[in-house]
């Protein structure tokens, strides 16, 4: 059984590996058709909503959005602590604060690890986009 799971495991490693660098050749040769100013970026102006462009506004959403995430799971940790310091001895109540606490800390890093990928992705596609 291991040895299928290990064998899978390559093979999806490998295709991705493949698709990733196919990707990125297509990338890089339909990059040099891409023109800045078919994007429509300046109608932004236009309309007075701004002319910034729509990656950079989209990247600042998700970064706000992932920091009062983060502002969240620190709560939840400090809920969990202030239960377990409250507790005064009552296995019960302690229990429920190690929940708490264990909870805030996997959410936490749940939300580091998607502002890591956030983050990479649209470096990547910025990067590609602009060359």
């Amino acid at each position: 059984m291991k040895k299928l799971q290990s064998i899978v495991s390559i093979a999806v490693m490998t295709i991705m590996l493949a698709m990733g660098v196919v990707g990125y050749a297509n990338n890089a040769s339909a990059a040099n058709f891409i023109n800045p100013n078919d994007l429509g970026i300046s109608y932004g102006g236009d309309t007075g909503l701004g002319n910034r462009d729509v990656r950079d506004t989209v990247a600042s959403i998700i970064k706000v959005a992932l920091g009062l995430l983060g502002i969240v799971a620190v709560v939840i940790i400090l809920i969990g602590g202030f239960t377990w310091m409250t507790a005064g001895g009552n296995d019960e109540r302690v229990g429920q604060a190690k929940k708490w606490i264990f909870s805030g800390v996997i959410g936490l890093a749940i939300i580091l690890s998607a502002y890591a990928i956030a983050s990479f992705v649209i470096t990547n596609l910025t990067s590609a986009v602009n060359q």
